[in-house]
């Protein structure tokens, strides 16, 4: 890792579910042996910069030094779309732990809105709907398909299993493509050869091909159970996308409330151990 503050940052607006986000973050910063929290409030008029200051920094005083760790406040003036990840890569952050509040009802647009903050940025997210379960990380879903960009979620694999040796349930599409099926097994081929250099426990699993892929990755992270969820957003995802709906911000939002971790395929992230 080129930092080595560890430093996580979690975007607060005041909510239940950021309060969530902040008991995930002192569940990975003790693992991951994290130094600092970094709370960002974006605000939109300047006028609200004092008062918005002086609540968040009466957050950050009511849990400095739980577990050890430093926490900062931090209010810009901006946009979540961009601010976030701004913040992000100004403090060197290694994750981003964001409260949602999932699809139901009149917040469908909360997870395309998710989605847009994640992608905005160089830094991998994970996105919570519920308070941290009171064990480790035991079973991770990690999705690999056809795409060349699958790869990529194999940094954070490795980084995930040096605080928490979780067991990895891959799961792949179940197809017809001759083409597709062709890079599928190149992907899993990969895939099992970096895990199993580093030892680290896998199962391979095929979805039923009944429904779409997105659908079967949750319904098969609530039969296991899983603790989490690792996927890949899109690559150069468009406007379209969030008009019409992604579909990992249906994984995000699930409605087993499982967590998920985002990391978006760029060739900057580089921290990341994995791939040359």
């Amino acid at each position: 890792m080129q930092n080595d503050n560890h430093i996580m940052v979690i975007p607060w607006d005041f909510t239940p579910v950021a309060e969530y986000a902040l008991q995930h973050g002192f569940k990975f910063a003790e693992k991951a042996k994290s130094k600092k929290i970094v709370l960002v409030h974006i605000i939109k008029n300047e006028k609200d910069y004092d008062e918005a200051l002086e609540k968040l920094n009466q957050v950050a005083s009511d849990n400095q030094g739980k577990n050890g760790i430093e926490m900062q406040a931090i209010v810009r003036k901006g946009t979540i779309f961009t601010t976030i990840g701004e913040v992000a890569s100004e403090v060197e952050a290694e994750l981003v732990i964001m409260g949602t509040h999932g699809l139901r009802g009149m917040q469908k647009l909360t997870g395309s809105w998710a989605l847009k903050v994640i992608v905005s940025s160089k830094v991998p997210f994970v996105v919570v709907q519920e308070p941290p379960n009171e064990t480790d990380l035991r079973d991770i879903v990690l999705p690999i398909d056809f795409k060349r960009e699958s790869k990529e979620t194999l940094n954070l694999v490795s980084y995930l299993h040096k605080f928490s040796s979780p067991k990895f349930h891959i799961i792949k599409p179940n197809t017809t493509d001759v083409i597709f099926i062709k890079k599928i097994k190149a992907n899993i081929a990969f895939s099992r050869k970096f895990m199993d250099g580093k030892g680290i426990d896998y199962e391979i699993h095929s979805a039923e091909g009944k429904k779409n892929f997105p659908v079967e990755i949750m319904e098969f992270g609530a039969s296991i159970n899983a603790d989490l969820i690792l996927i890949l957003s899109t690559k150069n995802i468009g406007l379209t996308d969030y008009v019409i709906g992604a579909q990992e911000q249906y994984v995000i939002a699930n409605s087993s409330k499982i967590p998920v971790m985002v990391v978006n395929p760029r060739e900057d992230l580089t921290k990341w151990e994995g791939f040359g």
